[in-house]
């Protein structure tokens, strides 16, 4: 059994910050963040929560579906971490729309928008879930340092969410974790326990920005060509490749390495930065919403993340 969407939202911040906007505080500027990064703008939160923004993604997508949340039977979110350690966000969305079914987190960092369609192909094909809802929602600017120009202009806030059910768009996919978690991670203290033989305070996301680039470019040509062999296909076969919104540059690099035109690899990073696991899906919401992915079309969907983790699928829109 596999899968398809059949509708798609998303939740964005009102407040969309430039890099001059960064500038008037950090010392950087446009030029010095567009070279390196492609990226002008991002939307930040101000007083949105990420519940907030997850809400009306689900919204969206549950109305696009033509379904009610009493349809729905099951969600899955992806974030490195809600509004609470504990309950879930999926919990927190369940309560704002009214849904009564299973609800869960699931935290593969960036990658997490193709780990939560891997998870939601299992729950689909045990039989007992028809309509499983998916949000990806991410607020970075909560994990991000703003003294630290390298990591700070990266990133931006944002959801998307989709409802999948039994279909046959999805084709082929894979998941997995190459563990190195020095290039790329997220401390979390621990707390005010007075038995910890150290004291652990939280900290930033902390990254090793040339680590990253280099496995990221690797992985996804990887990713690819295990798939096309997988599928007996060619990288010309392919309409679009959506790959995770990180940097241009590594987007720019695993192009050129397939040798395939510019056309084919879609970006949105230019206006919204990375959104860890919102990236991907927020890009196929708006391609979706302008109509740019048609009925028939093949997409190789590709992310890497924190773990390190990665994964890949192919879908045939249905």
């Amino acid at each position: 059994m596999g899968l398809k969407i059949i509708g798609m939202g998303k939740g964005i911040p009102s407040l969309s910050v430039s890099n001059d906007d960064l500038s008037a505080f950090l010392d950087t500027n446009d030029e010095w963040i567009r070279q390196r990064t492609g990226i002008e703008s991002r939307f930040i939160c101000t007083d949105e929560t990420l519940t907030d923004l997850s809400v009306c993604a689900a919204g969206e997508a549950i109305k696009n579906a033509k379904l009610t949340a009493d349809d729905i039977d099951l969600i899955i979110c992806t974030t490195i971490m809600g509004e609470y350690r504990t309950p879930s966000l999926a919990c927190c969305v369940a309560e704002r729309i009214g849904a009564v079914c299973p609800a869960f987190d699931v935290n593969a960092a960036c990658a997490g928008f193709v780990y939560a369609l891997g998870t939601a192909e299992g729950f689909l094909s045990s039989g007992r879930y028809r309509n499983i809802l998916i949000i990806c929602a991410e607020m970075m600017s909560s994990h991000a340092d703003f003294t630290d120009r390298n990591t700070c202009v990266l990133f931006g806030d944002g959801a998307a969410a989709c409802v999948v059910t039994e279909g046959n768009a999805l084709r082929y996919v894979n998941l997995k974790c190459i563990p190195n978690i020095e290039v790329l991670n997220l401390p979390v203290g621990n707390g005010n326990n007075p038995f910890a033989a150290v004291k652990k305070e939280s900290g930033y996301l902390f990254m090793k920005g040339k680590e990253v680039f280099k496995f990221a470019v690797n992985i996804v040509e990887q990713e690819a060509m295990t798939a096309f062999e997988k599928l007996g296909i060619s990288p010309a076969d392919v309409d679009y490749y959506i790959l995770h919104q990180a940097n241009k540059r590594i987007i720019d690099s695993a192009r050129n390495k397939l040798g395939l035109e510019e056309s084919r690899f879609p970006v949105n990073i230019n206006r919204y930065g990375n959104i860890s696991s919102a990236s991907i899906p927020i890009l196929l919401c708006e391609m979706v919403e302008d109509g740019r992915i048609k009925k028939g079309d093949t997409l190789f969907v590709s992310a890497f993340g924190a773990g390190l983790t990665a994964g890949s699928v192919v879908l045939v829109w249905e």
